[in-house]
This record gives C-alpha cells, sequence and structure tokens, in this order.
C-alpha cells in the first residue's frame, strides 16, 4: 500500500489502569466472626469499626447499649456470654478506634454521653462498665464519633442538638463548639492534614467548615441532590457525595471544595433505596461506594482530568449488608496485593464477613507501585499545637516490612473535676430540660440509678464505721501488755 496509516484519531482512546483488574474475595467461612447479635438499630452507621488487632460490633442488648471487641486471630464462632462493653445507659450509635493508639476506642449513644475505653492486652475476659472516660456536653443523644486524623487526643461528636464538639482528650473537656448546623449533622469527613473538616445535614446543606474557628468556608444548597454521606478525596481538592435525585434514584456528586455552587458532575447509580456508603483509598484512589441492604461494592478510579470518574467493576453478593468496617492500611496483608478490606455485617446471619479487594499480580515480591507511603500509626501533632493553629501533613510509614511495629503511645486519662462545661460562653452541662418522654424517662431511670449507687455506698460506710467502732472498742478494752 501507498499511502502509510496515519495515527487513527477515531478509535476511542483505551485507558490503562494497574487497578481495571481488581476483584474483591470474600474470606472462608471459618475465617469470619459468627453468632454476633449485631444490633437492629435502624440508625444509618456501620456498626463496626476494626484496627490491625481489634474487630468492634455493636450489638443487640437488653437495656443500655453494649458492643462487642474481638481480637481479630479470634473467629469462627463467638459464644453467646462473650464479655462485651457495656457502660452506656442508652443504644450505642458509633464507635471508632483511635488510629494512634490501637486498644482505645470511642464511643457514642443514645444517653447522651461519648465514652473513652481502654481494651485490655488480648481483648475482654469480663464484662467492661467502666470507661476511661466519660464526655458530657450534648444535650440530646450523639450520633457520630470521629477521630481527628493527624492530632492525638483529639475527637470530634455530632450530637442531635445539632452541634459538633471538639474534645481536648488530655484533658477530657470540649474546647471547641461548631454551631453552624440547622438539622441533625448526618455525615463528618476530614481532608489528609485536618485542617478543614466536610459535613451533610439533613437541612440538605453540604457545608466545608475551619474546624477550629467553626466558620463555614463554602456552602451548597443541595436540592437536585440530597446529600447523605460526604467523604474527602485526600489531597484532590474534591470531595464526593452520595444521595439521592430528585426522581429518588441513587447518585453520586463531585465536587470542588472551594467551589459548592455547582457540582463538577453528577451521575445516577441506580434505582434502589438504601444509603449509599462511600470509602475514599487516597493510595490507589479508588472509589468504593457499599449500598446499605443490598450486596453490592460498586469501585471506581477517581483522577484529577476529565471524566474524574472510572467505573472499574462491581463486587456482588447475594447476603444484604447492614454497614462495613474498614480495615487501616497497616493491616493489609501486601504479600496476597491486597489495597483495601471490608468487614461486612450481614445481620440475618448474625455475621462479620471480611471482603479483601486484590490486584491480581504475578509476582510474589512487593509490589511497590501499589503501596505508596500512607499515613501510619503516629500523630504529627500534640493537642496543644493543633489548637494553637498548627496543620501538619500525616507521618507516613512504608508497609513494604509488614505491620511489626507496635505504638508506644499509651492514653493517660486526665483526672477530672466535677465542673461546668462552658464552650463559647455557654454551660453545657446546665440542666438542660428534657425535650421528648424518652428523655425525661431516661433522666429519671438514670437519677433512680444514681440514688441506688449512692445508697449502697452510704450503707457500706455506715457497716465500716461499725466495724471500726468496734475495733476501737476492743484495742481499748483489751489488758496492756506490759
Amino acid at each position: 500500500m501507498g499511502k502509510s496509516c496515519g495515527r487513527m484519531s477515531w478509535r476511542p482512546q483505551y485507558r490503562s489502569s494497574k487497578f481495571r483488574n481488581v476483584y474483591g474475595k470474600v474470606a472462608n467461612r471459618e475465617h469470619c466472626f459468627d453468632g454476633i447479635p449485631i444490633t437492629k438499630n435502624v440508625h444509618d452507621n456501620h456498626f463496626c469499626a476494626v484496627n490491625a488487632r481489634f474487630l468492634a460490633i455493636v450489638t443487640e442488648s437488653a437495656g443500655g447499649g453494649s458492643f462487642l471487641v474481638i481480637p481479630l486471630e479470634q473467629t469462627g464462632r463467638i459464644e453467646p456470654n462473650y464479655p462485651k462493653v457495656c457502660g452506656h445507659q442508652g443504644n450505642v450509635l458509633d464507635i471508632k478506634w483511635n488510629p494512634f493508639i490501637d486498644n482505645i476506642i470511642a464511643s457514642c449513644s443514645e444517653d447522651t454521653s461519648v465514652r473513652i475505653w481502654e481494651i485490655p492486652e488480648g481483648g475482654l475476659k469480663r464484662n467492661m462498665t467502666e470507661a476511661l472516660l466519660e464526655l458530657h456536653g450534648h444535650s440530646r443523644r450523639v450520633g457520630l464519633v470521629e477521630w481527628h486524623p493527624t492530632t492525638n487526643n483529639i475527637l470530634f461528636s455530632a450530637g442531635y442538638d445539632y452541634k459538633v464538639l471538639i474534645w481536648n482528650l488530655d484533658v477530657g473537656e470540649p474546647v471547641k463548639m461548631i454551631d453552624c448546623h440547622s438539622d441533625v449533622i448526618l455525615c463528618m469527613s476530614f481532608n489528609t492534614d485536618g485542617s478543614l473538616l466536610t459535613t451533610t445535614c439533613k437541612d440538605k446543606k453540604l457545608r466545608v467548615i475551619e474546624p477550629r474557628s467553626g466558620r463555614v468556608l463554602q456552602e451548597a444548597n443541595c436540592k437536585n441532590h440530597r446529600v447523605n454521606r460526604v467523604v474527602f478525596l485526600g489531597n484532590m481538592k474534591r470531595l464526593l457525595t452520595t444521595g439521592v435525585s430528585r426522581w429518588n434514584t441513587r447518585q453520586i456528586a463531585l465536587w470542588d471544595q472551594e467551589d459548592l455552587s455547582m457540582p463538577l458532575i453528577e451521575e445516577e447509580i441506580d434505582g434502589l433505596s438504601g444509603l449509599l456508603f462511600p470509602f475514599y483509598d487516597a493510595d490507589t484512589h479508588m472509589l468504593y461506594l457499599a449500598g446499605k441492604g443490598d450486596g453490592n461494592i460498586r469501585y471506581y478510579e477517581i483522577s484529577t482530568e476529565k471524566p474524574y470518574l472510572s467505573y472499574l467493576m462491581e463486587f456482588r453478593s447475594p447476603a444484604p449488608q447492614k454497614g462495613l468496617g474498614v480495615m487501616p492500611k497497616h493491616g493489609l496483608d501486601v504479600s496476597a496485593c491486597e489495597v483495601f478490606r471490608f468487614y461486612k455485617l450481614v445481620t440475618l446471619k448474625g455475621l462479620i464477613e471480611p471482603i479483601s479487594m486484590i490486584v491480581p499480580r504475578r509476582s510474589d515480591s512487593y509490589q511497590e507501585d501499589i503501596y505508596p507511603m500512607t499515613p501510619g500509626t503516629e500523630p504529627a501533632l500534640t493537642p496543644d499545637e493543633w489548637l494553637g493553629g498548627i496543620n501538619r501533613d500525616p507521618v507516613l510509614m512504608s508497609l513494604k516490612e509488614g505491620y511489626k511495629k507496635s505504638p508506644k503511645m499509651v492514653f493517660k486519662a486526665p483526672i477530672k473535676e466535677k465542673k461546668s462545661v462552658v464552650v463559647n460562653g455557654i454551660d453545657l452541662l446546665e440542666n438542660v430540660p428534657p425535650r421528648t418522654e424518652n428523655e425525661l424517662l431516661r433522666m429519671f431511670f438514670r437519677q433512680q440509678d444514681e440514688i441506688r449507687r449512692l445508697k449502697e455506698e452510704l450503707a457500706q460506710k455506715d457497716i465500716r464505721i461499725r466495724q471500726l467502732q468496734l475495733e476501737l472498742k476492743n484495742l481499748r478494752n483489751s489488758p496492756k501488755n506490759c
């Protein structure tokens, strides 16, 4: 042929991606956790938290709220009388592990409190009722807790009083209050260095907030895309929300964090009704979308250039998920090229099922390209530094040697005196009048418990006084040995 062919510009661009063949692998039954009375609470949370040592699951319990903490190696059937963390007086609504101290977990509850628990080495041997710290500051139930991603001992909590409190656990007090929401806060997410907080709210607004000042930097009024969940996409200066379109279909939207006037893209997912949980992996730029009440997990690759979102594949399973825990990066099996691991709650079967997302590779050697340096287990800042206005990126670690290093950090609970809690000039512990009959009943029962406890304490002290009086009498009456 005389004419040489030029580049075929009409041909669609083939996008090469090292993650296009990622697949989900369900653990064998003996590596699942079975016989767990998973909570039937309808609150839209995950009810599950996992780290490299423990799996925590909120359970169904009669009176008060409780959760299980199981060492990861203790797979198989869990006994019905397995010890629980059960100090809350109301249902537990959220639990989160401290990212820097792997035996410290935060929980929040309908009883309006946030509590910090220290799990003993090897897990619980008996029921745990005494928390390291009890944090009282919300006037209504607390629906969400979130640890700061780079600072040790800074915890955020969001309550049904429409407030976000920032707790400094070094002193055991709330140090800031974010008071810009006009309804229940549905979701909180931080950017990489924790200098920005984004929230979704029942008032249909998406907000980007400077957490220390509580200043709203950006706000979107989402009329066509009712937002449910939001996640910061690492350092891309992008947000991703999941929600519902005006036609009641499930939808995702991508936003520029510095301009929320219009989403960059909106994409319909399907016509199912369950909430879509988004998970983002900044190391692989992969986004996972998991539907509550169905068994599917779709995954995409995200880029800063158009089309921004490239669909990769879908993991399908007939068993519906109530929630999903996510293993931190340093807990993954790098020898199996595992890039993400979910812990799926299957309520009907009382089962927790690990699902590994794997990049198929022929080589057994460490795959540097899929495991960049990743945020590790060391904090970058102290609470005072962060509260003083310093921002710092996470301290990174390599996964090459596998995860061997145990964190040297230990949680020291502050010694607290009972006093008023004043944030932004408002005393949060003033007697807030109960707003509902349920709250009134809860307050009444709590006071009854307290009165009962004090009566018992008084009776014990009376007995001890009588014993000491008798001992004194005996000493006086005994003949003195000269």
